[in-house]
């Protein structure tokens, strides 16, 4: 099974109603552990990177390795590169050989968010790359007003003008949802979900999917939303994984033997999360 580009994944995803988990990624057992756990259950992953990470690991290198992994994999592995916030990041992205970069001009005003969403399209289609944007802001799960200020949510008209002007592959949008550790159960709002849903061809993406209840997110899969980007648990539990087995009065204490022992623990969070996402039972 070769790689796939995370355009044409999504759009198979859309038609037959599964959920892709992206799985934030920061190191090479961090990838393999998502994309054994993939095989095993003979489901599609998206294995992403946020920019932040560049400080642990130049991102060419995870590019590098995590590209060859999704080649040599046996189920659909697409790579992607999460959350870049200007158009150098986007680009320096694309540079680096992502096949698939998220810009995010969601704090900027429309049309400034228009414009550089056009741009970094303009230099990804030269490469084949594809481009995933955001409209709606989606904030902090810390701040409440981020999870209830509808507000902050993404408008339906604009949503369709924005793809229409754009031309972008995917589309995050804000229904409630936001990033990290939630200081109050978040509420997606369905119909808002659904009006995007019944008003754009491309697929759309959920931001933030880290603790919202199970339900909700089931209900997100099948109005029709196809990738959900997991990054706080994923880092939980491997955090988690490796704790329960510290010992630190081990003379031979062994960090390689650490991540060996949590690897299953680890595997089993995202085989959770993929079966979670496919509540109609698509199969390979």
């Amino acid at each position: 099974m070769s790689s796939i580009s995370v355009k044409e994944l999504l759009e198979h995803a859309t038609v037959h109603k599964y959920g892709v988990p992206a799985i934030n990624v920061f190191n090479y057992e961090s990838v393999k552990w998502a994309i054994g756990a993939a095989e095993g259950e003979r489901l599609p992953v998206i294995i992403q990177v946020y920019p932040g990470f560049r400080e642990h690991i130049d991102l060419k290198y995870i590019a590098d390795f995590t590209r060859d992994m999704a080649a040599k994999a046996s189920v659909p592995v697409a790579v992607h590169l999460d959350h870049s916030n200007t158009f150098e990041i986007a680009v320096a992205g694309i540079r680096d050989g992502f096949p698939s970069v998220m810009l995010d001009g969601s704090t900027l005003p429309f049309e400034e968010n228009v414009q550089m969403t056009k741009d970094v399209i303009r230099v990804a289609r030269v490469f084949g790359v594809d481009v995933e944007a955001e409209l709606g802001h989606v904030g902090t799960g810390s701040k409440l007003e981020d999870i209830v200020d509808a507000a902050n949510y993404t408008s339906v008209e604009q949503a369709v003008e924005f793809v229409e002007r754009t031309g972008c592959d995917s589309l995050a949008v804000a229904v409630g949802n936001a990033h990290g550790v939630y200081i109050k159960e978040p509420k997606l709002d369905f119909d808002r979900i659904a009006q995007i849903r019944y008003s754009l061809s491309i697929p759309i993406v959920l931001h933030g999917c880290s603790d919202i209840p199970d339900d909700q997110i089931q209900k997100s899969v099948n109005l029709g939303i196809s990738k959900f980007n997991i990054a706080t648990e994923y880092d939980r539990a491997i955090y988690q994984a490796i704790c329960s087995n510290v010992k630190p009065e081990e003379n031979k204490g062994s960090f390689f033997r650490l991540q060996s022992t949590a690897a299953d623990e680890v595997k089993s969070f995202v085989v959770r999360k993929l079966r979670l996402l496919n509540p109609n039972n698509y199969s390979l």
